[in-house]
């Protein structure tokens, strides 16, 4: 997301009662007792549709370095974030999306707590970017002129869209819905915005990089109660996510883990390995809701 959204005082942050820092989970596994219903064949069921409708900003800000705020202090910070995403966005692209921004309903909402960032690991909330990955996350998608057509961002063209893995998320529940389909032997993903499926194999092994697709090569194992997915062979083409700047290499490994932690809300976390991009590793996540749309 822009990193030029209006600033939010910290003493302003304080007068609303916000918590100067506040510790996010200390492991990548999700903490629940509830346990999700089972599909026929026996396996944590996450069939139907899921989505969000929240402002999520990557990393933490100068002005908001805590994890969680209370709701008052939440809905200010997504007001400003909103506006200045919607902004920057409405200077280079549809102006759609920037009315469709002050539609969301405020900050992530994860377990309960109103969340300032996706990044919970490391604790300070930055990605452990080197220092010229933090560079190129800073320039954005390279959406420059160029010579050949092919040359441009996969997600210019069309060619992929919201459903890449890692989704890092955007506000409005009309962006990106995914519904769950499951199989004894496959889960599919299937992501409205871009009308992306991914089919996804139960299974330790990757397919042959000539069969990769421009979404990559997922596999899929159950770990308890949490799909965990593993992505490679990503395209170079989106190596700088268009939505959150998020460098993803070609060479990088994906891994994401979808845990139901209660009857309508489903915890989607992620990470990238690929140590010419990160100098250690990191975790992001927010949740998604159960829909009947």
């Amino acid at each position: 997301m822009p990193s030029n959204l209006p600033k939010i005082s910290l003493v302003t942050l304080a007068l609303l009662g916000a918590p100067a820092f506040a510790q996010g989970p200390t492991a990548p596994g999700a903490k629940t007792a509830y346990t999700a219903p089972r599909t026929s064949f026996g396996h944590p069921s996450f069939e139907g549709i899921w989505t969000q409708n929240f402002v999520i900003l990557m990393e933490s800000t100068a002005q908001a370095p805590m994890l969680v705020l209370p709701e008052a202090a939440a809905k200010q910070m997504a007001e400003a974030a909103a506006k200045g995403i919607g902004d920057s966005l409405d200077r280079g692209l549809d102006p759609e999306v920037p009315e469709l921004m002050k539609a969301a309903d405020g900050l992530p909402i994860v377990r309960g707590e109103r969340r300032t960032r996706s990044v919970v690991l490391p604790a300070d909330g930055k990605l452990p970017y080197t220092p010229a990955a933090r560079k190129e996350s800073q320039r954005g998608s390279p959406s420059v002129m160029a010579e050949n057509i092919e040359e441009r961002p996969n997600w210019e063209r069309c060619i992929t869209s919201l459903g890449l893995p890692p989704v890092t998320g955007m506000g409005t529940t009309s962006a990106n819905p995914r519904q769950f389909i499951q199989t004894p032997g496959q889960v599919v993903i299937h992501t409205e915005y871009g009308d992306e499926a991914r089919i996804i194999p139960l299974t330790d092994t990757h397919k042959p990089k000539a069969l990769h697709s421009v979404l990559g090569d997922s596999i899929a194992r159950w770990e308890g109660e949490t799909l965990v997915v593993e992505t490679i062979g990503l395209p170079a083409n989106d190596r700088v996510r268009f939505f959150s700047n998020l460098v993803v290499g070609a060479d990088s490994r994906v891994t994401e883990r979808f845990t139901r932690v209660a009857e309508n809300e489903l915890l989607y976390q992620y990470t990238v390995e690929d140590p010419s991009i990160y100098t250690a590793p990191w975790l992001a996540e927010y949740s998604l809701y159960k829909t009947s749309q």
